[in-house]
């Protein structure tokens, strides 16, 4: 995943562009980057890793050395940017959020021209922005080369650009897979993957760039150059799990759904009967929170907090690559409190169940602690896919997702031929999953969120939000 803001404005930006990038620190761990533009200097750009470090402990020093009135900054999961390109369209910055699929065919068409080349890292790989950088380039114009990147790639990708004419061009990916928001205060405007970014740092929202739009910015205003398309397909995992609950997309604020989406699994729950009887509801930190206080407040039952999240020194962005060690931080970082887990039924409400690792530690801990019973309950549907447009489970065998490891237990391979029954724990075979997974991790009932009652939750058309983690399809 990954986060972006940009600025341009009748004002020095610097200070907007570094506090509104690490509002975004919660989309990536790994890369995060700054470029600004001034008409003295140039361009002036700084990268860092930020696997041990937050944001603004790394770049607090670069930015006494930033001046200008454009630029942007980028959080990232995934190679080091924005990166500095010079060709026949000129000098300028970019930054890219999203994936490429067919980089390998890409890559081979590249080359099959003589002569030209890519920087790489240790591993081989090249990187993705440089990629799109080069394929903007075979054309003769920003606008063209964007198209023909949107053409090409099998994926989705958004892009935004600082020219050396003191401009940002910004381009949401063709499907409108992540969100691309322009606001403005008195100076100029801003570019943001986060509203509340933008928000908080005085800028009041104006548009919502559409999907494969592409748009100029400047600090007098901004104008379409290309228009957007007709398919929407907004990722849902941004309500479920990436957005910050202050954020809101295509008019859907995060934390307002994860209420709804709570209150929805419990009356749906009561209606069929399965809604279980607990001295208390609690949520898995951070995400699965709202949730649970959305499933207390329709079941009645109060909510608690039998874990707490230790934030002081256990940051966000201390994120290792390596599975086992994100496992064994993830299990340090939370807490527990002895005295609301012994004796007590517990029902716990999680945002996901992807492989269960994380939660098969929770399970084992309550239960040596004394809890009288757990109920679990996931805020979506069974996970079955990974997502292409995003890099979520994309390195995880699928065979790794608990979904897919009990169906295989059930009828063996020929089950993926019934995913859609799996799907919904409503069905015979979902109902069969369900409770094997239930039987492996000793809880007393387990239910996931139905798609309808997801559908339902956030309010928005159906076809205008990818879906692919449960249902495989675009």
């Amino acid at each position: 995943m990954g986060g972006y803001f940009g600025a341009v404005s009748s004002r020095d930006i610097v200070m907007d562009v570094f506090f509104g990038t690490d509002y975004h620190s919660h989309l990536g761990t790994r890369m995060a980057g700054m470029a600004i533009w001034s008409e003295n200097v140039g361009f002036q750009r700084q990268i860092h890793s930020i696997s041990t470090t937050p944001f603004r402990a790394k770049f607090q020093d670069d930015i006494q050395n930033f001046s200008g009135t454009v630029g942007f900054g980028c959080i990232s999961d995934g190679n080091p940017q924005p990166l500095l390109v010079r060709s026949h369209l000129g000098m300028y910055a970019m930054v890219t959020i999203g994936a490429i699929n067919n980089t390998k065919e890409l890559i081979a068409n590249y080359f099959s021209d003589q002569g030209r080349q890519f920087m790489v890292s240790g591993d081989g790989k090249v990187n993705q922005t440089e990629l799109v950088a080069a394929l903007i380039n075979e054309e003769d114009d920003f606008i063209s080369g964007i198209r023909h990147v949107h053409e090409v790639i099998e994926g989705t990708i958004s892009i935004m650009i600082v020219t050396d004419k003191g401009e940002i061009i910004a381009a949401r990916d063709k499907i409108g897979h992540f969100p691309m928001i322009i606001s403005k205060d008195e100076s100029g405007y801003c570019v943001t993957f986060e509203s509340f970014a933008a928000s908080k740092l005085g800028y009041v929202e104006d548009y919502n760039i559409g999907p494969g739009e592409i748009v100029r910015v400047t600090a007098e205003g901004y104008e379409t150059l290309a228009p957007a398309g007709d398919m929407l397909h907004i990722c849902s995992f941004l309500w479920m799990y990436y957005g910050y609950p202050n954020s809101t997309y295509e008019g859907v604020n995060v934390e307002a759904f994860r209420y709804r989406n709570g209150e929805i699994m419990a009356r749906d729950e009561r209606a069929r009967g399965v809604l279980p009887d607990v001295d208390y509801v609690a949520g898995m930190p951070d995400s699965g929170i709202p949730h649970a206080i959305g499933y207390a407040n329709e079941s009645g039952k109060p909510f608690a907090r039998p874990f707490i999240k230790y934030t002081p020194t256990w940051l966000r962005s201390f994120m290792p690559p390596n599975q086992e060690m994100r496992d064994q931080i993830a299990a340090m970082k939370q807490v527990p409190v002895p005295e609301l887990i012994k004796g007590k039924k517990i029902l716990l409400v999680d945002d996901s169940i992807v492989r269960g690792t994380q939660l098969r530690e929770t399970v084992e801990y309550l239960r040596e602690a004394g809890a009288k019973e757990i109920h679990m309950r996931s805020a979506c549907p069974p996970m079955l896919y990974a997502d292409p447009y995003i890099n979520f489970s994309r390195s995880v065998s699928l065979m790794e997702l608990i979904a897919r490891r009990k169906i295989v237990e059930l009828e063996g391979e020929a089950g993926f031929e019934h995913l859609d029954e799996y799907a919904d724990v409503r069905t015979a075979r979902g109902r069969a999953m369900c409770d094997a997974i239930t039987q492996e991790f000793g809880f007393d009932s387990l239910e996931f969120q139905t798609l309808d009652g997801f559908h339902e939750a956030l309010g928005l058309p159906p076809e205008s939000v990818c879906t692919y983690h449960w249902t495989g399809r675009d």
